[in-house]
């Protein structure tokens, strides 16, 4: 109960300060990392610490690769490992799926309101076709960079839809 109220707290002040600041900050996600290990320690010995730390690792690791190629920043990486810390390791792998696709739904969303979802689809799906030689070699994705960008969807929103979803499945 402790843990989930955490959670909530802290999915609703990242998801502020990502919409508004682009940006989640360190000074809500180690108190929040640094309480989960203590109430799992507190409430499930060595067990619960361990299972703490396994789902901080794991969050953090599952988004470590799209970090590391630029494709969102360390808070999401950091958010996503304390949601780790406080529910565990399961839930954070559940949580991560959910919020690929969340993160998946908005980018389209965003896509469809800018009017590029078509071109941008088309280009993948003919670099595609030219990858496994049905049409002659092209790449089309670095055209991908000419179109005029699209608003970037804060990951912390995905994260925070795709962990709410998680929570209430998971039950």
């Amino acid at each position: 109960m402790v843990l989930d109220i955490i959670l909530i707290a802290l999915l609703t002040i990242c998801l502020y300060t990502d919409i508004k600041f682009k940006k989640i900050y360190n000074k809500y996600l180690i108190p929040a990392a640094v309480l989960a290990l203590v109430i799992n320690l507190y409430f499930g010995g060595f067990e619960g610490a361990l299972e703490s730390i396994k789902g901080l690792l794991l969050g953090m690791g599952l988004l470590f690769i799209p970090f590391a190629l630029g494709g969102m920043g360390a808070g999401d990486v950091k958010l996503m490992g304390v949601v780790g810390a406080l529910k565990g390791p399961e839930f954070v792998w559940v949580a991560f799926l959910a919020s690929a696709m969340a993160g998946g739904i908005l980018a389209i969303g965003e896509m469809l309101k800018s009017g590029q979802l078509k071109q941008r689809l088309l280009s993948i799906w003919y670099t595609l076709l030219s990858l496994i030689g049905i049409v002659p070699r092209i790449n089309l994705l670095g055209t991908l960079q000419d179109i005029r960008p699209y608003k970037a969807v804060p990951y912390g929103a995905a994260i925070t839809i795709g962990t709410v979803i998680t929570y209430f499945v998971m039950r």
